[in-house]
């Protein structure tokens, strides 16, 4: 709003100058751009993201597979901190040795991360595998794929607001060091007759 206000003061302003018109203008353009292109933007954004995060949640729940892994024995080592990515964050680590069986049926053997805060030998707890029985880590869930792709939206709209807003700053900054370039143009022409008598200043 203080753009048009801007720009209906300087209307019939006998003072104005070109350069109060185009900062009127161009706040009036960074306005606009940012009411409406930046919010476009950080859709257009979020909506590729949100594609491109669903489709890799597919993927990743096509491509992986709970399975229950017994514990051998506990290996050496301190309680680990809770997998960020699971449903819980009182989830807790210990590092065991385990038996699984593979999804193509193949049998496994090695150390994993059980979310049991006292393992012992043949207790059962579940781990994500690919389709070799390779541990992976926990699929991306859909929700958590929503979150990502609104943040990216959101991330997008602010930067492309603080570009706008950039250089609209740039030009000014550009039109202000002109302006003051002018003005000692100007007085250095005047200078050395100001004050003089029949000079006319």
């Amino acid at each position: 709003m203080g753009a048009i206000r801007g720009l209906w003061r300087w209307r019939h302003n006998p003072l104005r100058r070109a350069t109060d018109l185009v900062e009127a203008w161009l706040a009036l353009v960074v306005l606009l751009l940012v009411l409406v292109a930046a919010p476009l933007i950080g859709s257009l954004i979020g909506v590729v993201a949100q594609d491109t995060l669903q489709r890799s949640v597919r993927e990743q729940r096509a491509d992986r597979h709970v399975v229950t892994a017994t514990v051998v024995k506990k290996l050496k080592g301190a309680v680990l901190d809770p997998d960020p990515d699971s449903s819980t964050a009182r989830d807790s680590r210990s590092r065991v040795l385990a038996d699984w069986t593979a999804p193509d049926g193949t049998a496994q053997h090695g150390a994993v991360l059980a979310n049991l805060n006292v393992p012992h030998a043949g207790d059962h707890f579940k781990v994500w595998t690919d389709q070799h029985g390779r541990v992976v880590a926990r699929p991306l869930d859909s929700a958590t794929a929503t979150t990502h792709a609104v943040l990216a939206g959101f991330g997008a709209a602010l930067l492309t607001a603080g570009l706008v807003d950039s250089g609209r700053r740039l030009v000014l900054w550009r039109m202000v060091r002109r302006r003051y370039a002018r003005w000692d143009q100007a007085w250095e022409r005047a200078g050395p007759d100001w004050g003089r008598t029949g000079t006319g200043s």
